[in-house]
């Protein structure tokens, strides 16, 4: 699974942690007996991980994978159009750092702060964590549904411009990240967590729905999320975010495995002032 799908199964975790506190809470595929593991359950007291499960002991376990995720509407869904569950709404997950994942963060974050000192005589008015491109683009599977639900480059592009002068701006760096004009692009490497360890100094985070809105929901973190019209806020958004959501009669489409006109509609319909005009909103009320 996604990133973003272990920290929804989280919420689920910590809510059947409080009904069974004597039990071993894991996840996985209940069918297929697998118990997984993931990054994201690091450092969670209320998860037993694989080489601490005790087949002896109670076991509480999670019935969430690719095949039973609870906001898609599985039986009408098929191969070109995924339908969603509306019924269902997540809860912020939970993510517990490390004291060394805190701290190369916390140098991170120091050194975008001095690169802003260096090169402006003002203030900066927020911090705002930035992501654009996802690690699967390339990925054959994931390809088209990382394509329909970007914003676009030009867009993204514009958009940081615009924000520049007044918000200091650390952009998320992995091997397909894209480097933006007026973003700090971080010269010392970091992995996820300690990316989402950043987002939590940060006041806001930027960027298209995925694992890192769902960090900054755990983290109870601000955030402004485009959406465009693949996917509902409803379903896997949060309502103390900004979810930039294209409402269109084809919205949300679930295009899977091909580029979706309606989704590039909604990149060319929601302009850079509209989403500039939400981040202002979101980092100044």
């Amino acid at each position: 699974m996604g990133l973003g799908d272990d920290l929804m199964a989280i919420a689920f975790v910590e809510k059947e942690k409080k009904k069974h506190p004597n039990k071993q809470i894991v996840i996985g595929n209940l069918k297929e007996k697998i118990i997984y593991d993931s990054l994201i359950y690091q450092n969670n007291p209320n998860i037993t991980p694989i080489n601490k499960v005790d087949k002896n002991k109670p076991i509480h376990f999670i019935n969430y994978h690719p095949r039973n995720r609870p906001y898609i509407d599985y039986k009408n869904s098929n191969n070109k159009k995924w339908q969603w569950n509306l019924n269902f709404s997540p809860t912020p997950g939970k993510l517990y750092f490390s004291d060394k994942e805190i701290s190369k963060a916390k140098t991170i974050v120091d050194l975008a702060k001095d690169y802003w000192h260096k090169n402006n005589k003002t203030e900066y008015k927020g911090l705002i964590f930035f992501e654009s491109t996802s690690t699967k683009i390339d990925d054959s599977f994931f390809y088209y549904k990382m394509k329909n639900i970007d914003w676009g480059e030009y867009n993204w592009q514009n958009l940081i411009l615009k924000l520049k002068d007044n918000f200091l701006i650390i952009q998320s760096k992995h091997d397909k990240s894209k480097k933006y004009e007026g973003a700090y692009y971080p010269s010392v490497d970091f992995d996820f967590r300690t990316a989402c360890a950043i987002i939590d100094q940060c006041d806001l985070f930027l960027g298209p729905h995925g694992g890192f809105g769902h960090a900054a929901a755990a983290l109870e973190k601000s955030a402004v999320q485009y959406f465009g019209g693949w996917i509902h806020p409803k379903v896997v958004g949060y309502d103390f975010h900004e979810n930039i959501y294209f409402n269109h009669p084809l919205s949300p489409c679930g295009a899977v495995g091909y580029n979706c006109d309606h989704c590039d509609e909604a990149r060319k319909s929601i302009t850079v002032q509209f989403v500039y005009e939400k981040v202002i909103s979101k980092l100044t009320n």
